[in-house]
């Protein structure tokens, strides 16, 4: 048997920091019923959260042990601190950890910190240290290695891959059902696993008919993503040169990468302070000291003979306005960063597609950890990615003992509505499933859901006939 609801439980969470991204934290962690309590020094950050969220807030300063005891420290299960500072995050952790607090997370931003983790870890009473600025630079360099993507998402150590692209008028696989796809394209080892139309998120059967402007998900081996990109015309060379405006903490990481991918860097920043600064720790990286939101400054320094442009200044609108100039000089790959999800709609409205979001990536990072917190006596999560707009998740389980219907054929089992088991990993073999195909006990085994709150393999299945005493 699977985990039974009384083992899924209702964790109570401290989160310090009311910033970007704690509140992004405390909304999809109260809105999945756990008892969200949030420590800040701001009143009105407080009082935004206490107006708009199911939880309860505590003004006080999140090191201290009197506002940590009144947040329930010695009893909470995990504690994130996610304020500015690192070195209060790292207070916060150490004073919950001697508190009672079962399991902390701290955001942690300084590169030196970073290198240190492991050492932090142990001396703070830290159990998992989050960068978003680093996980950030990841995801855009994964972006650069294959442009055609407008976002990318591993499994399975990297051997599956999920992308999304938006469809045009003059792809050949529109208008007609999925059902009746070439042969060519359904000999590859990929699936159709989820498409956005109009704002809403569908997953597909063999009846969906694509249409142009649908944002439509593949996942299977990256070779055949590759093979079906190329089918349909989305292959683009490998990118050289890149373009970067804005000298924050994640152009850092993203340049550090980069240059080891052998890429030419060129990065536009503002502040002569940061120019030399970068100029130190990047010496492979041309930094142009001057204002990358300037016209003029783009065109003198030939933003159109670069590769890429990656928009990485502090303000989403500006990241937002110069993204779109660079599309209209013709660069083939256009990343920009923003945390505002409504900036996003809008941008990938007008063709934009890259919208990157340190914020959002940090919160998945988060509820995975939570979500196996949750679930202690089931299958193990290995991966949750929000997808769509965070309409859908594609998640990665470990099929074992506790996982039910092993060994029964797909086309009999009873899913619940809106989800589809995408890939299958068995005995190393990556199997885009059929009706005929089983789970078995270690197998892995990616979901791709419209229902958020999906814990465990067991999950999926629609027990709605059971509940009624239909099925014995």
């Amino acid at each position: 048997m699977g985990p039974s609801r009384e083992d899924v439980r209702t964790l109570n969470i401290i989160i310090v920091g009311d910033g970007k991204v704690g509140y992004t934290l405390a909304e999809h962690l109260s809105r999945e019923e756990h008892n969200v309590t949030i420590v800040d020094t701001s009143e009105e950050a407080l009082r935004k959260a206490d107006e708009s969220l199911d939880v309860m807030c505590i003004k006080g300063n999140g090191a201290s042990i009197t506002a940590l005891r009144e947040a329930g420290a010695d009893t909470a299960d995990l504690l994130i601190a996610a304020t500015s500072m690192d070195e209060i995050n790292m207070v916060c952790c150490l004073t919950a950890k001697r508190l009672g607090t079962r399991f902390t997370i701290a955001r942690v931003r300084n590169v030196e910190y970073t290198v240190d983790a492991s050492a932090l870890k142990h001396d703070m009473g830290i159990d998992t240290l989050i960068n978003p600025e680093n996980a950030t630079a990841v995801e855009i360099a994964r972006l650069l290695r294959f442009p055609s993507a407008a976002n990318i998402e591993t499994f399975y150590r990297g051997r599956v891959e999920l992308m999304s692209f938006r469809a045009r008028e003059e792809d050949f696989f529109l208008g007609q059902p999925l059902s009746a796809l070439s042969q060519q394209v359904r000999n590859l080892p990929i699936l159709f696993c989820a498409a956005e139309r109009n704002g809403e998120v569908i997953i597909p059967d063999g009846s969906f008919v694509p249409q142009a402007e649908d944002r439509i998900y593949v996942i299977g081996a990256p070779l055949g993503v590759h093979e079906f990109f190329k089918l349909i015309g989305r292959y683009a060379p490998h990118i050289r040169n890149v373009f970067v405006v804005g000298g924050g903490r994640i152009t850092y990481y993203l340049s550090a990468i980069l240059e080891r991918m052998n890429m030419h860097v060129k990065i536009v920043e503002l502040s002569e302070a940061r120019c030399r600064q970068l100029s130190e720790i990047l010496p492979h990286s041309l930094i142009i000291c001057g204002d990358g939101t300037d016209q003029e400054l783009l065109e003198s320094e030939n933003l159109e003979d670069a590769d890429a442009f990656v928009a990485l200044t502090g303000r989403d609108e500006d990241n937002l306005i110069i993204s779109l100039y660079a599309m209209q000089q013709g660069l083939k790959k256009v990343v920009a960063k923003s945390n505002r999800q409504n900036y996003a709609g809008i941008a990938r409205a007008v063709g934009l597609d890259s919208v990157i979001s340190p914020k959002f990536i940090t919160a998945n990072q988060i509820l995975q950890v939570v979500r196996g917190m949750q679930n202690s006596k089931g299958s193990v999560m290995n991966a949750l990615y929000r997808i769509a707009g965070g309409h859908a998740e594609a998640m990665e389980f470990l099929a074992n003992d506790t996982t039910r219907n092993l060994g029964i054929p797909l086309k009999d089992l009873r899913l619940k509505k809106g989800i589809l088991i995408a890939v299958l990993v068995h005995q190393n073999r990556i199997i885009i499933p059929d009706g005929s195909s089983i789970l078995s006990q270690g197998d892995t085994v990616i979901i791709v859901s419209r229902n958020h709150g999906i814990l465990d393999i067991n999950d999926i299945y629609d027990d709605s006939l059971l509940d009624m005493g239909a099925v014995q």
